[in-house]
């Protein structure tokens, strides 16, 4: 059965985010989905290796190495939204060009554990404030202006779990047999 186009660019699917509150046990997997991602790109980098990594996982998509370094990217800017939101009355985060951070000289001159490692950091921070979150912080927004909407944090958490896993499936990808 031949793969479409779709769903190497949505692997894992489009993501859903929730109408209401989260109940504890959600948010608690979608932290550890979190936790854990740092050391899933990193195992699914390295069995995807060095050459394959400067392949794209799909017709017109961006390498394996600007995909990890696009993670490292966006992810810090995830925190910093969080941190936005906690202490600002739903502040307007800044939207970014994302394709053209991708093509900036970095990504092609750093070595992809630079971004992993930054990941990991970035990750071990973020998750430790997500733990000690009150219920009524959950519910705190930040406006996205280019989807000219707020978002609750919850719904930010669900959003960005899904990213990291999307990606993650990118990589992953990058391994299959061929």
């Amino acid at each position: 059965m031949e793969t479409s186009l779709t769903d190497l660019q949505y692997p894992i699917g489009k993501p859903t985010l929730p109408d209401g509150p989260l109940t504890p046990t959600e948010r608690t997997e979608y932290i550890n989905q979190l936790a854990a991602l740092p050391a899933l790109l990193t195992a699914a980098a390295r069995k995807a290796g060095g050459v394959r990594l400067e392949n794209s996982y799909r017709p017109g998509g961006w390498s394996g190495r600007q995909v990890l370094h696009h993670v490292a990217d966006v992810h810090q800017n995830f925190d910093m939204r969080f941190r936005l939101a906690l202490t600002e009355e739903n502040p307007t985060i800044r939207p970014f060009d994302m394709n053209a951070w991708n093509e900036l000289p970095d990504v092609a001159a750093s070595p992809v554990t630079v971004s992993l490692t930054l990941l990991e950091a970035v990750h071990s921070r973020w998750v430790t404030l997500l733990w000690h979150l009150t219920d009524e912080q959950w519910q705190r927004t930040f406006y996205h202006p280019s989807y000219q909407r707020a978002y609750t944090l919850e719904q930010a958490l669900v959003q960005y779990s899904w990213h990291g896993r999307h990606h993650l499936a990118h990589i992953e990808l990058l391994s299959r047999e061929e």
